[in-house]
């Protein structure tokens, strides 16, 4: 009576196997003005498409006569789907609503043996009886009956036949011997044969009595938590009820917890078995998984007794949920210094530096792990030494406050100019992440620096000169340590000391290129202004009892400027 109706018989039609036997009939039923007959469904076409009708799936089978529904009236149709060939379709209608229709067919059956197949029994906790019944069409019986009882483990594998009884007996089969720890299950198979008048044994029921084992079901009406999206450190919980729905007690629960990121790789996490589950009871679990890796789209999984115990269903104690770990998309930063200075590409550091990493973090979450940290050290050789945190070279200091969210590691290591003894280029290559795996920059940091470890000190200059209001002192230190004193006179070109300057009042130095804090301003040590015109400096080192070298860097023509440990300067205001 309806087209949308019709179009779920269709649908049913279609589903049906090829080959199948199909019966399509009607009840005639009074007389109605709005009755619908083949015309109507003929024209469904034009709601469910061309071919697509009732009208069109049976006229295709062979109800070549559907036409004559065009009133009232009663039908039965007989084909087997798609094989007019082995099987004439048949066809018969009434002759009003309230005559009798009948059809009967023939069919070629492919022998005289038939089986039956039980769907599976179980699973059972310990099994018990089989009971069956039934009888034959005719007197004396002309059936050959076997009967077969086979189990089936929880991978679906089919055993051979556990008991086999042959003849009618209709009488109680003890399986109690089957074991229901190998085979939960069980499956029934009855083999029929009549050589004599083809007509089959009448099974009227087969039936088998066994212990249940306990049956459970995810009960989120009972406990669920989850949120959909948590910020990054923000600890990912989920939380599900489990209960027993059946009348018999669960053992000790396992349960498996997993969750996959966004890369599609799994993470198991290890929880330990909780206490049985009598009849009715519920177990809860409510689990808290830290986030900081995994920062995007994941899914956490949860699957209460996975197969480890006998159950009725497991296709219910499964769950999964969807939780975006959201991050604030900003990366740390890292700074390095070589003895607190900044360095340019293949400067001169010390032989023992100490080189600084500071990582800073915008992320809620403390840098606290040394795994945060790749710290390698590239030779003059080409090879790449990798340095680890378990010596006094790499120490890691963790942040401590989110409002100061910075991890140190001071390394200090030692080098020689063991290839080149005018001095070896080192490179430092530092790798650095966060704790939600966000790296500072998009490749390791790299700087070539390098080291000579005979102790030196180049020419010193005054920057700027000429002058006027002040000039600094520019030098550069070698080996593994500032010398002890360092001090500066100023002189007038006739000999006479007008200023001297201590290392302490030079400031912070280094090994390495100095400019230094330090910038005099023309005065002598009373403070009073000298005049304009040329002066002299000279500069006196001593590291260790011993006074430095000095140290001529490639290409350097300063010696015009700086001889014998003086210098010239030129003050203009």
């Amino acid at each position: 009576m309806d087209t949308n109706q019709r179009r779920l018989a269709v649908q049913f039609l279609d589903l049906i196997p090829n080959n199948y036997y199909v019966v399509f009939f009607n009840c005639s039923g009074d007389a109605q003005p709005d009755n619908t007959y083949a015309s109507n469904w003929a024209a469904d076409t034009s709601y469910l498409g061309s071919g697509n009708s009732i009208y069109a799936r049976m006229k295709a089978q062979g109800f070549y006569n559907i036409d004559s529904f065009y009133f009232p009236r009663a039908f039965i149709f007989l084909y087997q789907k798609n094989n007019p060939t082995n099987f004439h379709p048949i066809s018969a209608f009434s002759q009003g609503i309230y005559d009798e229709v009948a059809l009967a067919g023939n069919y070629i059956t492919p022998d005289s043996l038939g089986v039956i197949t039980s769907p599976l029994f179980g699973p059972a906790k310990n099994w018990h009886e089989m009971y069956w019944s039934g009888g034959s069409l005719e007197t004396p019986s002309t059936d050959s009956v076997i009967l077969q009882v086979t189990g089936v483990d929880t991978n679906g594998n089919v055993s051979p036949p556990l008991y086999t009884i042959s003849g009618i007996q209709d009488q109680p089969i003890n399986i109690s011997s089957i074991n229901p720890k190998v085979y939960p299950y069980v499956q029934l198979n009855l083999a029929l044969r009549d050589s004599v008048n083809g007509t089959p044994y009448q099974l009227k029921y087969w039936r088998v009595t066994y212990d249940p084992v306990p049956e459970g079901a995810l009960a989120p009406n009972i406990f669920l938590k989850g949120a959909d999206t948590v910020a990054l450190g923000q600890p990912i919980e989920f939380g599900i009820a489990f209960k027993n729905v059946s009348p018999y007690a669960f053992d000790s629960m396992t349960i498996q917890m997993y969750i996959q990121d966004k890369g599609n790789v799994m993470h198991y996490i290890t929880l330990p078995k909780r206490r049985p589950i009598v009849s009715g009871d519920t177990l809860t679990l409510d689990y808290l998984i830290d986030s900081r890796n995994f920062s995007g789209t994941n899914t956490v999984y949860v699957d209460f007794n996975p197969k480890v115990q006998p159950e009725q269903y497991y296709f219910n104690n499964f769950a999964y949920k969807t939780v975006f770990v959201k991050s604030d998309g900003r990366s740390p930063n890292l700074d390095v210094t070589f003895d607190n200075v900044h360095i340019l590409n293949d400067d001169i550091v010390s032989a023992k530096p100490h080189i600084q990493l500071k990582l800073q973090s915008p992320s809620a979450l403390l840098l606290t792990d040394t795994s945060l940290f790749t710290v390698q050290v590239q030779y003059p050789d080409g090879t790449l030494h990798s340095y680890h945190f378990n010596t006094d070279t790499l120490r890691f200091t963790p942040a401590t406050t989110a409002s100061n969210n910075v991890a140190t590691v001071d390394f200090t290591p030692a080098f020689t100019t063991q290839y080149n003894p005018s001095g070896d280029v080192y490179q430092l290559v530092v790798a650095a992440k966060d704790e939600s795996g966000s790296t500072a920059g998009a490749s390791p940091y790299r700087i070539g620096f390098e080291v000579i470890n005979k102790a030196m000190i180049s020419n010193i200059l005054n920057y700027p000169n000429p002058f006027s209001t002040s000039t600094a002192f520019v030098f550069t230190i070698t080996g593994s340590q500032v010398p002890q004193n360092i001090k500066i006179e100023i002189l007038t070109i006739t000999g006479k000391v007008v200023k001297q300057i201590t290392s302490e009042e030079l400031g912070s130095l280094h090994v390495g290129t100095n400019i230094t804090q330090y910038k005099w301003n023309g005065t002598d040590m009373y403070g009073n202004k000298l005049a304009n015109g040329v002066y002299l400096y000279h500069v006196v080192t001593n590291l260790d009892g011993k006074s430095l070298d000095k140290y001529t860097a490639p290409g350097d023509n300063t010696n015009k400027f700086f001889n014998n440990g003086y210098g010239k300067m030129y003050l203009m205001r």
